[in-house]
């Protein structure tokens, strides 16, 4: 499952080889401070980026990529993660990894391809002593200068799919929509799971992770994902998509689905589960989940709608995941009834 194209792999170890580079250090060196305390009016004042119009990482910030990523209406997505000097993230199983104080999290959205790209804004999680603090950076038209939008925004963009949009940069408390759990805001993407081995093996060789956890890079590569299963490929996609906020103590605990990758109950996962609260968002169907039927599955209807109040997930996109909505029924009809 771990293998996908020749393309895929180089690439995968072209990121991975400039771990070494960023981990020994730089003329440009991130402003510890700035992470630990404060809220920043620029991206600039972290220091992350050597250069950041370019997203060129300074010291310690280590590029990483998905093997299933979130949806975002098509927008590339540029990760990265900040360690200071003396510190390593800790293996902690399947979930996520133990990031800690100190650190931070940065993921730039950006639309369209090379010279012509657009980076519309960056997010940053900064672990501090008090815990996780999530702030969104807008970047200017002129492209030279990200400010810190605590309000949100909202910009103009148009999809990989050609779809004009208004694109919702999320303000300060809506990050804690999806980032939410026990009423506290964590961290839903590096989980090991969803991290390859090679970029893992080489933050340990790095001397950024303590080792390689165990029930890592189990999730398919999405672009390789006709070489998993039916099932691997839609549960991969619910979890990266859904699960944050579909599992207990989480801001959709109430619907009573847990879409979380180790969920393995059925009527969980919706499967001949009638919706708790059954409203417009149904479609008048009656099962989150009909074997075979994607069709008569809420699940599906509401994936495939780009209708608020209907559309699933709630924020975060503006448009139908065609791709993601194909997993899952492909799924759906394969569930023996």
């Amino acid at each position: 499952m771990r293998r996908a194209t020749a393309f895929l792999a180089a690439g995968l170890l072209a990121a991975t080889a400039s771990i070494a580079a960023h981990s020994q250090g730089s003329a440009a060196a991130v402003n510890d401070a700035a992470v630990t305390d404060g809220l920043p009016r620029t991206l600039d004042e972290f220091g992350f980026f050597a250069d950041a119009p370019a997203q060129e990482p300074a010291a310690r910030v280590t590029p990483y990529r998905l093997n299933t990523p979130l949806y975002s209406d098509g927008a590339e997505k540029l990760r990265f993660v900040y360690l200071p000097e003396g510190v390593t993230m800790q293996a902690a199983g399947e979930g996520l990894l133990d990031i800690p104080v100190g650190a931070a999290l940065i993921k730039t959205f950006a639309f369209g391809e090379g010279d012509g790209r657009r980076l519309i804004e960056t997010r940053v999680l900064l672990h501090r002593a008090d815990g996780w603090l999530a702030l969104p950076y807008l970047w200017n038209e002129e492209q030279t200068e990200a400010r810190l939008a605590v309000a949100g925004a909202r910009v103009e963009v148009t999809t990989p799919r050609g779809q004009a949009i208004s694109y919702r940069v999320p303000n300060k408390n809506q990050c804690k929509e999806c980032h939410g759990l026990e009423g506290a805001v964590v961290p839903i993407g590096p989980k090991a799971r969803n991290l390859a081995h090679e970029w893992l093996g080489a933050m340990v060789d790095g001397g950024l992770l303590d080792r390689v956890p165990e029930g890592a890079d189990v999730l398919p590569l999405w672009e390789a994902r006709g070489e998993a299963g039916a099932e691997d490929a839609a549960r991969a996609y619910l979890d990266v998509n859904c699960a944050h906020c579909h599992q207990p103590s989480a801001t959709a605990s109430n619907s009573g689905l847990d879409l979380r990758w180790e969920q393995h109950d059925p009527r969980l996962l919706g499967i001949m589960k009638r919706p708790v609260a059954a409203g417009r968002g149904s479609g008048g169907l009656l099962f989150d989940v009909v074997p075979g039927k994607p069709g008569e599955s809420i699940l599906v209807h509401r994936m495939d709608s780009d209708e608020p109040g209907v559309a699933m997930p709630e924020l975060g996109k503006a448009t139908v995941d065609p791709e993601g909505v194909e997993a899952v029924e492909r799924w759906i009809a394969g569930i023996a009834p």
